[in-house]
């Protein structure tokens, strides 16, 4: 049995070694990114039993990705190969507390993939399927109709569905992204989104309202990523307010959102309520953006139990 499936694209993400204009980088480090497979690492980090649905270009980059991503106990056996297309990549930027992302993602390896290819029994004795707004934002006509057949194949077998709407918008407008976003939310059970994107595809930041809309559709789980501020959730009727959980520093909140993810998802899997799922993925939230990297910091379940102050530790 299977906790948590994800589909989508990843990239390998090169972060400069030195701060400043990319036009003055003169190296970068090498390293995995990708909304989708980072949270089906961070749920396999926290010891869930998760797979990942993908295309890569047959080269060196791409066998980078899978290795890496094996490496990390994620199931690869439905990740294909294609000489069609080249893995995609992104460029980072560090200017002092802001950073810049160049994507490189169009054409992607998804272009080789068709909704037929997808593998139903793959689908069969898992728990949930977690999908994102990036795989649509990096080609809408193409990728759009592969989530909605994942999302009838989850269906079809009983696995809910866990959306987070991860909307870039240097991939596509916020008209696009509210559009094409909308059509999947009446099939969403597990609603995981920042506010600025449920402001988007909900027109509101409203607490109150964004509950009221979500559960016209059915949606039965929210969780609320307000960043700094922490998170709020709603799940049978109630709604929780969780503090934010300061990190010791930031150095690259990319990640940060799907390590969340990942949290929230150990929690509903596990049965906890929502005040301490909440928590709990409001620290891995803190502990992944002072790692540089979108996956490195995301930490495994002894870690974040010794910081919760629910397990202990002895230095030396």
């Amino acid at each position: 049995m299977r906790d948590v499936i994800t589909i989508g694209d990843a990239m390998v993400s090169f972060n400069p070694t030195t701060q400043g204009p990319m036009r003055f980088v003169q190296s970068f480090v090498k390293k995995v990114g990708g909304a989708e497979l980072n949270t089906a690492i961070g749920c396999a980090r926290l010891g869930l039993k998760s797979g990942w649905i993908s295309s890569l270009g047959k080269d060196e980059f791409g066998h980078f990705i899978h290795n890496f991503a094996r490496g990390e106990g994620v199931d690869v056996s439905e990740v294909t190969f294609t000489e069609n297309y080249p893995t995609s990549l992104n460029f980072k930027e560090f200017r002092g507390d802001r950073i810049n992302t160049t994507y490189y993602r169009t054409p992607s390896p998804f272009l080789s993939m068709t909704p037929d290819d997808l593998n139903e029994s793959y689908f069969k004795n898992t728990k949930i399927l977690h999908i994102t707004g990036l795989l649509p934002g990096v080609d809408v006509n193409h990728n759009l109709p592969i989530i909605k057949k994942a999302i009838a194949l989850a269906k079809k077998h009983g696995v809910q569905i866990s959306f987070d709407p991860n909307i870039r918008l240097k991939l596509w407008s916020k008209e696009d992204a509210r559009k094409y976003l909308s059509e999947l939310l009446p099939d969403v059970d597990l609603l995981l989104a920042g506010d600025e994107e449920l402001e988007i595809i909900l027109g509101t930041k409203d607490t109150k309202e964004i509950v009221a809309k979500s559960t016209e559709l059915g949606i039965s789980y929210i969780a609320i990523k307000k960043g700094a501020e922490g998170s709020i959730g709603y799940h049978n009727g109630r709604t929780v307010e969780s503090p934010p959980i300061p990190p010791r520093e930031v150095v690259d909140t990319i990640g940060a959102g799907d390590g969340f993810n990942a949290g929230i998802l150990y929690g509903i899997i596990n049965g906890w309520t929502l005040e301490r799922t909440l928590g709990f993925a409001n620290m891995i939230g803190s502990k992944v953006v002072g790692v540089q990297g979108d996956n490195e910091g995301l930490p495994f379940l002894e870690d974040v139990l010794i910081d919760l102050g629910e397990r202990g530790h002895v230095d030396r």
